[in-house]
């Protein structure tokens, strides 16, 4: 965080200069964790995060909780399959879920297979969703992978993939959208169009 603020220094600077805008405004606070557990709790909201595993040589990687009033939504973080994941997502509302694939005449691809052993794929997520049983689960951070002579699977395919396996509510998250967590499930909310 200290080499963001000097990256961001001039900006910030001119911004308060400029725009009138309170130095607190651009404040950053950082609370430092290296374990599996309760990162943030205040006013009912309990923020658990737990390791994931995006490989063996980016650690650590987290998955993390939200709790509030007797919901819950975990976000799973940048991961490959992950049974600690499993573990801390039985049963939530709501299971938003990294996902990658390729074309599968790419899977052979050196380069590919590199990027694509780091993040989860969807029989792998399918796996996850059957076995945590969300109200709702939701795809984002879409590593979608291509070379200049075969094109990235469509979001259409990536689904079709997961529901060979998984029957259960699935999403394909996209930019602003949002959720409404309640008795009677979870509600998406569509970006305006």
């Amino acid at each position: 965080m200290a080499n963001l603020e000097r990256a961001y220094a001039a900006d910030v600077r001119i911004r308060i200069a400029d725009q009138k805008l309170a130095p607190a405004g651009a404040t950053v606070v950082t609370e430092e964790f290296a374990s599996d557990g309760v990162v943030y709790e205040r006013d009912g909201v309990r923020v658990t995060a737990f390791e994931v595993d995006h490989g063996v040589e980016i650690k650590p990687a987290y998955g993390y909780r939200v709790d509030y009033k007797g919901r819950s939504v975990l976000i799973s973080g940048d991961t490959r399959f992950s049974e600690n994941l499993i573990r801390n997502g039985m049963g939530v509302d709501l299971l938003v879920h990294a996902i990658a694939g390729s074309k599968p005449e790419l899977l052979q691809n050196i380069v590919v297979r590199r990027i694509l052993d780091h993040h989860t794929l969807p029989p792998e997520a399918a796996t996850v969703f059957n076995r945590t049983k969300p109200k709702l689960a939701v795809y984002t951070h879409f590593v979608l992978q291509r070379t200049p002579t075969v094109p990235p699977p469509t979001i259409e395919e990536i689904v079709a993939e997961t529901r060979k396996t998984y029957s259960g509510p699935l999403q394909a998250g996209e930019d602003l959208m949002s959720f409404d967590i309640t008795e009677a499930g979870v509600k998406v909310n569509l970006p305006p169009r």
